[in-house]
C-alpha cells in the first residue's frame, strides 16, 4: 500500500489460469461503492417497515392532501367543489370538511397552511404511485453532493464518511420513512447544495464554467429547500455570506461574474417566493399560518436548552463527532499559527471551511432554540424535525474527524467504516423506538 497514490488501491492477485499481474482499482470507486452500500442500507431499513398506515402527526395529513391535490392537477388553491373531489379521491369520509391544517385564503378558496414547496416536489411521485421513494430520491441527491464536496475537502474516504454519517442517524431513517413530511427532503436538498458549493469553492483547478455550474446547482438546491421550509432561509443566508467573504478575501479563485450569477439566482428566487406568497396568501411576507401561530422568543432558549439535547443525542449521535471536529479544527489552527508551510495552509483552509459549514448548523439550531412550541417537551418524533436541516453540516464536520486519523489508506477506511457501522446501529435502534411510537 505504501507504493500507491492516495487515490489508488492496489489489489494483489492473479487469475488462476493466465497469471496476470496486479490489478489497480481507483480508490474513488471503492469509496463510491461503499457509499452506495451506506445509502442502500438506509433504503433497506426504511422500506422494510413498509409505508406508514396512519399519519404520525396532523402535519402528515395536511401535506398528504396537498400532494394528492397537485397530482390531480389542482396546483394552487382549491374551491369547495375541488375539496369534495379531493376527499373522494382519498376516500375521506369527512369530505364536507376542510382538511385539518388547511386555511381559507379568501373567496371560499382553501390551501394548506404549510409551506408550499414540498407538495410540488412530491406530487410526481404520488402520480406515479411511488410516493415512498420521494424521500429516498432526494436523499440520493444529498449523498452525491456530500460525496463530491467532502472528498474534495478531505481527500481519501472523506466522501464515504460524509455519506455514511448522513444516512446513519435515527432522525434520517425516521423522516426518510415519513413520506408525507418534507423534513428529510429539505435536509437532503441542503446537504446536496452544501456539497456542491463546497466543491465549487475548493476546486480551483477546475474550469470556471464547471465551478459556476456546480455552485449554481448548489444555490438552486438551497433555494428549493427554503421554498420547502421558509426558515431554511437562514442557511441560504449563510451560504451567501460565505461566498461573498471568500471572494472578498481572495480565499478562492472565484471570478466576479460567477459570484454575481450565484447571487442573481438568490435574488430571482426571493422575488419568486414573494410573488407566490402575494398571489396566494395576500402579501409578499405572508404565509398560511395565522399571526401568532408560529412564535420565537428569547424566553424559549433556556427551556429548549434543557429539553432538546437528550432528544438530539438519541436521534443524531454523530453531532458529538461534529462538535469535537469543530473544536479540534479551531485548536489546531491556533496551535499552528506560528508554523509555516503546507501544514499551516491546510489548517487555515480547514478552519475557514469548518466555520462556514458550522455557521449553517448554528444558524438553524440557534433559530429553533428560540421556538416556543418545543418548550412544552414531547417525544423525539415530534420535536426533532426542526433540527434535521443541519444533518448535512454535521455529517461534513464529522467526516473531517474520522478521516484525520494518521496512517495509511486502509486505516482511514477502516475507521470510517467502523464509525459509520456503529452509528448506524444506534440509528436503527433510535428509529425503531420512534417508529413503534408512531404506529401505536
Amino acid at each position: 500500500m505504501a507504493s500507491t497514490s492516495r487515490d489508488e488501491l492496489v489489489v494483489a492477485g492473479r487469475t488462476a489460469r493466465t497469471g496476470s499481474g496486479l490489478g489497480r482499482i481507483p480508490l474513488i470507486w471503492v469509496e463510491a461503492g461503499l457509499a452506495v452500500v451506506a445509502f442502500s442500507a438506509l433504503c433497506a431499513v426504511v422500506l422494510a417497515v413498509g409505508a406508514p398506515k396512519i399519519a404520525a402527526e396532523p402535519d402528515d395529513g395536511a401535506y398528504h392532501h396537498s400532494i394528492v391535490a397537485i397530482a390531480m392537477g389542482d396546483f394552487f388553491t382549491l374551491s369547495t367543489a375541488q375539496l369534495h373531489a379531493l376527499a373522494k379521491e382519498m376516500d375521506d369520509p369527512a369530505g364536507q370538511v376542510v382538511p385539518n391544517q388547511w386555511v381559507e385564503v379568501g373567496g371560499a378558496r382553501y390551501i394548506s397552511e404549510k409551506d408550499p414547496g414540498y407538495p410540488y416536489l412530491a406530487a410526481p411521485f404520488q402520480a406515479l404511485g411511488i410516493i415512498q421513494w420521494t424521500q429516498l430520491f432526494y436523499a440520493a441527491l444529498a449523498c452525491i453532493g456530500l460525496f463530491v464536496g467532502a472528498r474534495r475537502w478531505l481527500g481519501r474516504f472523506g466522501g464515504l464518511a460524509a455519506v455514511g454519517l448522513y444516512c446513519s442517524s435515527g432522525a434520517a431513517l425516521l423522516f426518510a420513512w415519513r413520506m408525507y413530511m418534507p423534513t428529510f427532503t429539505d435536509a437532503s436538498l441542503i446537504a446536496a447544495g452544501s456539497g456542491a458549493l463546497l466543491w465549487a469553492m475548493l476546486a480551483t483547478e477546475a474550469s470556471s464554467r464547471r465551478r459556476t455550474c456546480a455552485g449554481l446547482a448548489g444555490f438552486v438546491a438551497l433555494e428549493i429547500a427554503t421554498f420547502v421550509r421558509y426558515t431554511d432561509i437562514v442557511i441560504l443566508g449563510c451560504a451567501v455570506v460565505a461566498v461573498i467573504v471568500a471572494w472578498w478575501l481572495h480565499a478562492t479563485k472565484l471570478p466576479l461574474r460567477t459570484l454575481c450569477l450565484w447571487l442573481a439566482s438568490v435574488v430571482v428566487f426571493g422575488a419568486g417566493v414573494a410573488t407566490f406568497d402575494d398571489l396566494i396568501y395576500g402579501g409578499p411576507l405572508t404565509t398560511g399560518y395565522q399571526p401568532g401561530e408560529i412564535t420565537f422568543g428569547f424566553g424559549a432558549i433556556g427551556p429548549n436548552l434543557r429539553i432538546m439535547p437528550i432528544h438530539l443525542l438519541r436521534t443524531m449521535p454523530m453531532l458529538v463527532l461534529g462538535l469535537v471536529a469543530l473544536t479540534w479544527i479551531i485548536v489546531r489552527r491556533l496551535a499552528l499559527r506560528r508554523v509555516g508551510g503546507p501544514q499551516r495552509a491546510v489548517a487555515h483552509r480547514d478552519l475557514w471551511v469548518g466555520l462556514a459549514v458550522a455557521a449553517s448548523w448554528v444558524a438553524i439550531w440557534g433559530l429553533y432554540s428560540a421556538y416556543t412550541w418545543t418548550t412544552d417537551g414531547g417525544v423525539d418524533l415530534t420535536v426533532i424535525r426542526f433540527y434535521v436541516p443541519a444533518l448535512g453540516a454535521i455529517s461534513l464536520l464529522g467526516a473531517w474527524l474520522v478521516t484525520r486519523l494518521p496512517g495509511r489508506a486502509w486505516v482511514v477506511g477502516l475507521a470510517s467504516t467502523a464509525a459509520i457501522t456503529a452509528l448506524f446501529g444506534l440509528g436503527v435502534w433510535s428509529f425503531h423506538s420512534m417508529w413503534l411510537w408512531a404506529v401505536s
